[in-house]
């Protein structure tokens, strides 16, 4: 019997399978019907008593804890449906229809069976479909969350689809994952997602809560809600490390691999070797302990732990909010198209501003346009000093990184050099120590360029770069400040010359009328 035409397909794991792509056309049942009427043969009742597989279907069946079962990772599961760590080694795992350890292959064997009854053949098939149900921490226990999953995953498939609910515990709120099936149970059909369905599940969820005294989000109307004004401030990764290594130097750990271990304790990859780095869970880059900041170094935390020094922890400055912002220009909004609407909301905005502009002025006591443009002119000066300077710095400190480099080189190729001048400037010498020779001549190219009669000692320049790095790490506190007062001052300049050019504008409008 000729089911169809053998080929092959890339499934969801990347491999080319064999399938068998139904004829055009033809009737599956007409041709079972032929088959069946070509078979010959004694047809005996067997003796052995089969038990009732829908009964033990219908059960719900509870994954076992076994270490030797693989961690499912597929597609729709996004690899953590069934982790044994989040689902306490599977015990927080039930299934309807299906078996947790199988439920993978057993649907995509209802999918073959879909195209098989029914000779329709989708490209872009959907596997499942997943639903999450989220717990007030402290409210439910892990057991009844996985009870009042299955409970919505039943109500919402009406128990036509085939589908697995896995609890998870590894967040400070249980969590739900309902994973079922696209294809029904019959293969007849599959499930179409329709419009606001999120919002079905929702309203379904909700009942299924409150029938078991659960707590569910109110929603409240628009004209209601509270805007959020304070949000609480976000904390880097950096932030977090400096935090755990303060709670660990707290406890005062005897030396520096015991200051390690408790750090691996907290869940930190260290990377030891000649630079000790750390990395986070969630982490893709390791950290080293110098980029951390003052009192953080590899060098600083030993001098702690060996009593040599005291530990003080990084203070965390909270983000200044901006005093003022600049004035909206009315005029040029509305000829972009702006309506009148925003033109009074435009007004209102600006009003606020400008009495945030006139504090600012008055904490700077600042009381006309002769001193404002004094004040900016000064910050300006002041700003615009402390960058050359720098930039002065980073210039010299190029050129003496540029320097070391070609005294260094000067001093390695100077032997070979000369052994070629003696050598009568010889080709085949040159062949055999171009890039020696080549090195030495842009030394020298770099030395009669600087006019240099006397080469200064490595050492020198050395002590000249770390004074050059010091000066500008000093001065960039002040260079950055200097910035932000000279942006003050610009801005509340512009704000002061817009707000009276915007009212003189409106007083001449007036007289006209």
């Amino acid at each position: 019997m000729i089911l169809g035409k053998l080929t092959t397909e890339n499934t969801q794991y990347g491999k080319e399978e064999a399938t068998v792509v139904p004829i055009e056309g033809a009737n599956l049942a007409d041709q079972l019907r032929e088959a069946v009427q070509q078979l010959e043969g004694q047809y005996l009742e067997a003796a052995a008593e089969v038990p009732d597989i829908a009964e033990t279907e219908a059960e719900r069946r509870t994954l076992p804890a076994d270490p030797d079962v693989k961690n499912f990772s597929y597609t729709v599961v996004e690899g953590d449906a069934q982790n044994p760590d989040k689902t306490e080694q599977g015990q927080l795992v039930s299934s309807y229809k299906c078996s947790p350890l199988t439920v993978d292959e057993e649907f995509m064997l209802s999918k073959r069976q879909y195209e098989l009854v029914t000779g329709r053949r989708q490209k872009n098939d959907v596997i499942a479909y997943q639903i999450r149900q989220s717990f007030k921490p402290g409210e439910i226990t892990a057991e009844e969350a996985n009870k009042v999953g299955y409970e919505l995953a039943m109500s919402f498939t009406k128990g036509k689809y085939a589908f697995l609910v896995a609890t998870h515990t590894d967040r400070e709120h249980i969590h739900n994952h309902i994973i079922y099936n696209s294809t029904a149970l019959d293969c007849s059909r599959k499930f179409r997602d329709f419009l606001l369905s999120e919002l079905a599940v929702q309203r379904l969820s909700d009942l299924i809560c409150l029938e078991h005294s659960l707590s569910v989000i109110e929603i409240k109307p628009y004209r209601e809600r509270q805007k959020r004004v304070l949000y609480p401030p976000k904390e880097s990764n950096r932030d977090q490390l400096c935090g755990v290594i303060d709670s660990i130097l707290a406890d005062k750990p005897g030396s520096y691999e015991e200051f390690l271990k408790k750090l691996e304790q907290q869940g930190y990859e260290v990377k030891r070797g000649k630079i000790t780095s750390v990395k986070g869970v969630r982490q893709k880059r390791f950290t080293r302990f110098r980029t951390l900041g003052a009192g953080y170094s590899e060098e600083e935390l030993k001098a702690v732990l060996a009593g040599e020094a005291e530990h003080c922890p990084r203070k965390k400055h909270p983000v200044q909010e901006q005093k003022f912002q600049m004035l909206v220009d009315i005029q040029a909004k509305l000829a972009e198209g702006k309506g009148d609407g925003y033109a009074r909301w435009a007004k209102r905005y600006n009003l606020k501003e400008m009495s945030k502009t006139m504090i600012f002025l008055q904490e700077n006591k600042i009381g006309s346009m002769d001193e404002m443009e004094e004040q900016v002119r000064a910050a300006t000066m002041r700003y615009h000093e402390l960058g050359d300077s720098i930039k002065a710095a980073e210039a010299r400190m190029a050129e003496i990184a540029v320097m070391k480099t070609h005294i260094i080189n000067y001093a390695k190729t100077r032997s070979i050099y000369e052994a070629y001048r003696k050598a009568g400037y010889s080709k085949r010498f040159l062949e055999a120590n171009r890039e020696s020779i080549a090195l030495h001549k842009a030394a020298k190219a770099a030395f009669d360029e600087a006019g240099l009669k006397k080469l200064p000692k490595v050492k020198e320049l050395s002590i000249e770069y770390v004074e050059l790095l010091k000066k500008k790490k000093a001065e960039y506190p002040s260079y950055r400040k200097a910035r932000e007062r000279m942006q003050e001052l610009m801005k509340a300049q512009k704000n002061v010359e817009m707000f009276f050019a915007d009212n003189r504008s409106e007083q001449e409008q007036q007289q006209t009328r």
